[in-house]
């Protein structure tokens, strides 16, 4: 067989395979993701299940007693709907009541039974808290 003919049958063999690999990735990455929930939509499914759920600390329901945590999670615009959370594990530096936060469990029986070292704390954003604080005098800028 012909040299030259031999690198073309490898290069498409080769280009075939990385395009094959580069979709399968993309596909992986896309179907392995899941949304999160808020307490509301547990609250108003009632379904026992696993699930990752979202949504600020309710203030004064933090109960840290040895290695266990409870607290209570509500969404992020109304703590007023909010579930019983029950978690064991590492506990982030910045976990505190009125802080975002992600946890993944179990929903049964009306409180979510965390997953240990699922508890994850968002950091809230200086620039989000300047625009709350001063919604008149946040400023705009293009680049010229």
């Amino acid at each position: 067989m012909d040299p030259q003919r031999k690198r073309k049958i490898r290069l498409v063999v080769a280009l075939t395979t990385a395009v094959f690999l580069a979709a399968a990735l993309v596909y992986v990455s896309f179907s392995s993701s899941s949304e999160a929930k808020e307490p509301s939509d547990l609250l108003a499914s009632s379904a026992s299940g696993s699930y990752q759920v979202t949504g600020t600390v309710v203030p004064g329901s933090v109960d840290h007693n040895g290695d266990q945590l409870r607290f209570r999670l509500g969404d992020r615009d109304n703590v007023e709907e909010n579930v019983p959370v029950r978690y064991s594990g590492t506990v982030p530096d910045p976990f505190r009541e009125g802080r975002e936060v992600i946890i993944t469990g179990d929903y049964h029986d009306g409180t979510l039974v965390g997953d240990r070292d699922t508890l994850i704390t968002k950091c809230p954003s200086k620039f989000s808290e300047e625009a709350q604080q001063n919604p008149d005098q946040v400023m705009i800028t293009t680049p010229q």
